[in-house]
């Protein structure tokens, strides 16, 4: 970085506009701050520099003058400049042989996050609130057989040592990944062994090792459009570049153009698309397969509600269906037993076993074995199974509630989709209304519903309503949704 000539103020403001950039992206005073210090402690501004009034600097750059201030006081504060009453403020020499000076602890105003941590924080889409009607993703949990966990619970401390109490390093209790193992080729048609599946403290856990194992910053990945926010977070803060692939009746759709430019990663949920509930059709699914294997591709099947089907008997799983072993299957116990478990699970093609097992240590420091070791005895003895089928009747009889109430309030106005399998539907509206002012006067009004257009990337959003009933009883959801449809009514109008 060039030296400014002379060591008058005029020449400082024409440095600084020339780097300052209001389309960064960057807080104003996040991008004065780094000109400024960087230019003085690369020696551009040089000792003696007078630095030009706040006003003039705030005038020039189109910026709040205070801001200016709290720049000029935190390079104060660090050492780099010093300013006095009546003088104005002037850079100071840099201690020999360094390129800058030890730093004071920064003040309020500098402790700014990373522009990746800044993007993470503003676009994160994770509800404070996960409990009540209608928030979507949420399992009854107040009928959860805590009395039996309490007595597994207790017979696994009594028999626990060392090996339980300690940091664990083989991807999962041993026992749990043996019972997971035959749950799914059970189930869901999964081909696996027991040393296959590494059990992972919940499902964004297992994305992040995806997407740091399989793929490097900057590469593609196709995201179903709309589809989880989850998923696209973890893979957008790992560096990747996601492409939102459309949805048609048979699931993931991508065109031509996106055929012609392989992803390094392809994120499906095909058994319930997630929010739509979409089913992947027999050919979709094997036209996908095919590609992948063509084209290396890894393929992410998140199978994370199928245990709920109601129209008809679960499709087998993607995993079971395919030969090259590119499909990593991931599962979760959040919406079969409860979300605070945080249990989740990747059953990985064999050579990537020991290396996702390994990163799970080095990065995460594995725990929880002994949640683990009462889930496998909660499986084991057939509780887990049990409760599914309670369940499949309770959440069958919340679906037919809501159907119901929809139908009540709207006849056939609002077509209601996804509503065979899961925990929730999407309850469509017309493109005209706008599903997320919706969502806020519900909220208002007491209610809990998220917006479809929230899950989308690529315009125009689809609208509509994503409704979550697993954790409603029956006469929630007739008094909750009245007062969900008397918002509905004043939008449509």
């Amino acid at each position: 970085m060039e030296p400014i000539g002379g060591r008058e103020a005029q020449a400082l403001p024409d440095f600084v506009q020339q780097r300052f950039d209001r389309g960064a992206g960057e807080y104003d005073h996040q991008q004065l701050y780094r000109i400024l210090s960087a230019g003085i402690r690369q020696a551009a501004l040089p000792a003696g520099l007078k630095l030009p009034p706040t006003r003039e600097m705030a005038q020039v750059l189109g910026i709040a003058r205070n801001t200016v201030v709290q720049v000029y006081e935190q390079l104060v504060l660090e050492g780099l400049v010093e300013a006095g009453v009546g003088r104005g403020t002037y850079v100071k020499p840099l201690a020999p042989g360094f390129g800058g000076r030890a730093r004071t602890p920064p003040a309020r105003q500098a402790m700014a996050l990373s522009r990746r941590g800044d993007e993470l924080v503003r676009g994160a889409r994770a509800s404070p609130l996960q409990w009540g009607a209608f928030t979507p993703g949420v399992p009854e949990v107040r009928m959860f057989p805590a009395k039996v966990w309490q007595r597994l619970h207790a017979q696994a401390w009594r028999e626990a040592g060392p090996a339980q109490l300690s940091y664990a390093t083989d991807g999962g209790h041993a026992p749990l990944r043996e019972a997971i193992s035959d749950y799914l080729q059970a189930t869901r048609g999964v081909a696996c062994q027991p040393e296959q599946v590494v059990v992972t403290n919940g499902t964004q856990q297992a994305l992040h090792l995806v997407a740091h194992l399989l793929a490097d910053a900057g590469d593609p990945v196709w995201v179903e459009d709309p589809g989880y926010w989850g998923a696209c977070s973890a893979f957008r803060n790992a560096g990747l570049v996601l492409t939102p692939v459309a949805l048609d009746a048979e699931g993931l759709a991508p065109t031509p153009q996106q055929l012609q430019a392989p992803p390094r990663l392809m994120f499906l949920s095909p058994s319930h698309q997630y929010p739509t509930g979409v089913l992947m059709s027999h050919g979709r699914r094997h036209q996908l397969l095919d590609y992948a294997a063509r084209h290396h591709v890894w393929v992410v099947e998140d199978d994370y509600d199928s245990e709920f089907r109601f129209a008809a008997r679960p499709l087998p799983a993607l995993q079971g269906q395919e030969e090259h072993g590119r499909v990593l299957y991931l599962g979760t116990f959040s919406k079969t037993l409860f979300p605070s478990l945080r249990l989740a699970y990747l059953v990985l093609p064999r050579e990537l076993v020991e290396h996702f097992a390994r990163a799970l240590n080095e990065l995460f420091r594995e725990g929880q074995t002994m949640q683990q070791a009462v889930l496998a005895r909660f499986m084991r003895e057939g509780h887990y199974a049990r409760h599914i089928r309670r369940m499949r009747g309770v959440y069958a009889a919340r679906r037919g509630a809501l159907i119901g109430a929809i139908a009540r309030r709207f006849g056939q106005q609002l077509p209601v989709l996804g509503s065979d399998a899961g925990l929730h539907l999407v309850l469509g509206l017309p493109p005209s209304v706008d599903d997320d002012a919706v969502a806020r006067q519900a909220l208002q009004a007491g209610v809990m519903t998220r917006p479809l257009s929230l899950y989308a990337l690529a315009s125009p959003a689809p609208r509509g309503l994503v409704l979550g009933y697993g954790a409603v009883s029956e006469p929630e959801i007739h008094d909750s949704f009245d007062r969900l449809a008397d918002v509905l009514e004043r939008a449509l109008r």
